[in-house]
């Protein structure tokens, strides 16, 4: 089964994140919202959407702040929507590491547009991009375009934390992956002792459904007291 993309809107405005988000929804986009910036913190680190909408006119935190915080640990495209017109504020947001600033008012098609366009250059999939598009090992395949799973051509749904899970092993195929890269990776540099607890879970979920005996486990090791280690196979 295909994963829908994650976008997460953070919009004070409630008018306009309703209007987004239904955009959004009849897009296939599973859509999350926060009407402040430290809900939006909190979504992207225990969320790790695909891409963010960010007001820099919230309540809270100027989204500015909320660009730089979250430049120093992820790649995720950001795509500003603001009232603020003045060049410097565009330049600002763009050199903080926004991939792209859109003022208001704006269209539907003229956002959704933006959108694919940021998620193609999206920086976070670039290695995987420039080493091939579908791992398999044995009778597990990974499209990585089209977000799919399958073993022995069934299709293996995964929740996003586990899609992203089993994404970043088979980038590292064959490589010992430490707890906390696994968990900086999915949860952001805000992971905790229950995030710790959070990744067994979801690890324990995922080998249910991707192996045949998730005790003697084919396709994902477990290097005790480390981390995981994703059995090696081929991207092509």
């Amino acid at each position: 089964m295909s994963q829908k993309l994650t976008i997460l809107i953070i919009e004070d405005e409630r008018n306009i994140c309703d209007f987004i988000s239904t955009s959004l929804t009849a897009q296939n986009y599973r859509v999350l919202t926060a009407q402040n910036g430290k809900s939006g913190l909190s979504l992207i680190a225990s969320q790790c959407p695909d891409l963010i909408l960010l007001d820099l006119g919230l309540p809270d935190l100027d989204g500015l702040d909320i660009i730089r915080q979250v430049r120093s640990w992820s790649a995720v495209p950001i795509l500003v929507i603001s009232a603020r017109t003045q060049e410097k504020d565009k330049v600002t947001a763009l050199d903080l590491g926004a991939d792209d600033y859109i003022t208001k008012p704006f269209g539907s098609s003229e956002l959704l547009a933006r959108i694919r366009t940021a998620i193609r250059h999206a920086c976070r999939m670039t290695k995987t991009a420039e080493s091939g598009q579908i791992f398999c090992c044995g009778d597990l395949y990974i499209d990585f375009v089209k977000r799919k799973v399958t073993v022995r051509e069934r299709d293996i749904h995964l929740t996003q934390i586990e899609y992203k899970i089993v994404l970043f092993l088979a980038e590292n195929n064959g490589q010992v992956v430490t707890y906390d890269a696994l968990m900086a990776r999915v949860w952001g540099p805000y992971a905790g002792s229950d995030n710790n607890r959070i990744l067994r879970v979801n690890m324990a979920n995922i080998r249910r459904k991707l192996e045949d005996n998730p005790a003697e486990p084919r396709y994902i090791q477990t290097e005790i007291g480390i981390g995981y280690r994703m059995t090696e196979g081929d991207i092509k």
